[in-house]
């Protein structure tokens, strides 16, 4: 199975630097002219399903990137976006020190009051991943967010801590990973505007 985990495109709160965890904002127009280029780069994949957040940008992300309706995409919360609690919609550079600190360096420390932890993060998308890899596909899209696209990408690498915090993925940026007989990897990596980019580990 080739499961294909890609953020969504660009929202105007993004373009602003503002944090957007559960605040349902849609795709700006660059964020469905990415969407596009993501689409143009794979070519003419077929995708047995097409998997996203409930959020309005990733059902429109994926939609355009599976070469599907919308009313197709199947929606999960396990693969929401983290929950930024009363940090939601502030300025990248206005969060505080414990904030910014947590989002850069989760390794070392710990999630604020009222913010999703990392352990939270990673459960359920251990959880999704698990059920996934049940399935009879053979190429899977899933559309989600920045943060949890780091725990799904962690769990797909195997890395011991269940993360893979950096780099920050780019939006409509798409990391394929191959799932077969309790085996991972990843096999590409494509990004609008770049296309290839190295793999990560």
């Amino acid at each position: 199975m080739k499961i294909w985990i890609t953020r969504h495109g660009q929202t105007r709160l993004n373009k602003a630097r503002l944090m957007q965890g559960l605040t349902d904002e849609p795709l700006n127009e660059r964020g469905l002219e990415q969407a596009r280029e993501a689409r143009a780069l794979i070519g003419d994949v077929k995708f047995d399903a097409v998997y996203t957040s409930p959020l309005k940008r990733a059902v429109v992300t994926g939609a355009i990137i599976g070469g599907v309706d919308p009313s197709q995409v199947i929606t999960d919360r396990r693969i929401i976006e983290a929950d930024f609690g009363p940090f939601e919609g502030k300025k990248y550079y206005l969060l505080g020190p414990a904030m910014t600190l947590y989002w850069m360096f989760p390794e070392r420390f710990p999630a604020p009051a009222g913010v999703e932890t990392t352990a939270s993060m990673r459960e359920r998308a251990a959880s999704f991943l698990k059920e996934l890899e049940e399935k009879d596909y053979e190429n899977v899209l899933v559309a989600c967010h920045g943060g949890i696209l780091r725990a799904l990408s962690g769990y797909m690498l195997e890395r011991p801590d269940g993360l893979l915090w950096r780099p920050k993925p780019h939006n409509c940026e798409i990391r394929i990973f191959e799932s077969e007989g309790g085996i991972r990897r990843m096999t590409d990596r494509i990004i609008p505007g770049k296309g290839h980019a190295p793999l990560l580990k």
